[in-house]
């Protein structure tokens, strides 16, 4: 399953681009995050609660992030285990550009999940990944306007 957006945050690139790797900004934008801390190979360590139509579960999960393209290409990877719900894994490419002071930040998303969760059925699952990405980058998009102004 892959999704697409791009949204217009009102701050230079290179902002926009240290707050996407500010653990405390991530934790406040990640919808249901509990926990994330930095491994000292540098991937992240994160506890999520997610609410997957009739199933809520707790994944525990690592991501790794890819910061070769910086600052203007951004990547992460990452799986989480949700015990008898089932098993996540994903990534995202984003590429900033700046205009005018303000960032354009488009992002292509990739999800697969396995187990109890991948028998509610696809539309499902894609309406909550769309949900579930909408609620990151709009409360990304707030963080940064509040910051900023």
């Amino acid at each position: 399953m892959e999704l697409k957006d791009e949204i217009k945050l009102p701050a230079k690139l290179n902002y926009v681009y240290d707050s996407l790797n500010d653990l405390e900004v991530l934790k406040i934008c990640i919808p249901g995050c509990e926990e994330l801390l930095e491994n000292e190979d540098g991937s992240l360590s994160a506890k999520v609660v997610l609410k997957i139509g009739p199933i809520k579960a707790k994944f525990k999960g690592k991501v790794v992030l890819d910061l070769s393209g910086a600052p203007n290409k951004y990547a992460l990877s990452g799986e989480g285990d949700g015990g008898v719900a089932g098993f996540a894994k994903g990534g995202a490419d984003v590429e900033l550009s700046e205009i005018d002071n303000e960032t354009i930040l488009k992002y292509t998303a990739k999800s697969e999940v396995k187990g109890k969760i991948a028998q509610l059925g696809s539309r499902l699952i894609l309406s909550t990944a769309k949900k579930l990405s909408k609620t990151f980058f709009e409360n990304f998009r707030k963080h940064i306007s509040e910051q900023t102004h």
